[in-house]
């Protein structure tokens, strides 16, 4: 599986999520411009020693993402889509992606594919969900779908 992060704001949400795809087996990519320094020590931090184990992909902008990965199923989170994340039938080369903490995906993105617009079921009240909360969420959905294989688990 494949997570991707849209122009990330939060340093610990990615330190987070860069530990959530170590532990997984997954790789992340990294869209910028990142609303932090590369080196922030609470990203570092969040990451703990799990950077290692980490496989991370970097991407100045969109198209550079989309030009180096054109296979698998794009699915792209936004608490609009009419979508759950769990009717779909995720694949192990599919890519989850996500927005920046505050504004979200932006509309030419959510455009490419409405179909693929998946969300998180939440109270009408409530805005949206922790960045870091939501991939943990879909993931592992992901992951259970295909009987966590990438994980050495057996059935």
């Amino acid at each position: 599986m494949n997570v991707v992060l849209f122009q990330p704001e939060i340093p610990q949400n990615t330190g987070n999520i860069a530990r959530l795809c170590a532990a997984a087996g997954c790789r992340l990519h990294l869209i910028e411009p990142f609303g932090f320094i590369w080196d922030d020590r609470h990203l570092r931090r969040a990451g703990l020693d799990y950077w290692a184990l980490a496989d991370i992909q970097r991407y100045l902008d969109f198209e550079a993402f989309v030009q180096a990965n054109p296979e698998g199923n794009h699915y792209y989170l936004t608490t609009k889509a009419p979508r759950l994340y769990t009717e779909v039938p995720f694949q192990p080369n599919d890519y989850i992606i996500f927005g920046p903490e505050t504004r979200g995906l932006p509309p030419e993105i959510l455009a490419i594919n409405p179909h693929h617009n998946l969300r998180i079921p939440m109270r009408a009240a409530a805005r949206s969900l922790n960045l870091s909360n939501s991939v943990a969420i879909v993931l592992y959905e992901a992951l259970r779908q295909q009987g966590f294989a990438s994980l050495g688990v057996e059935n």
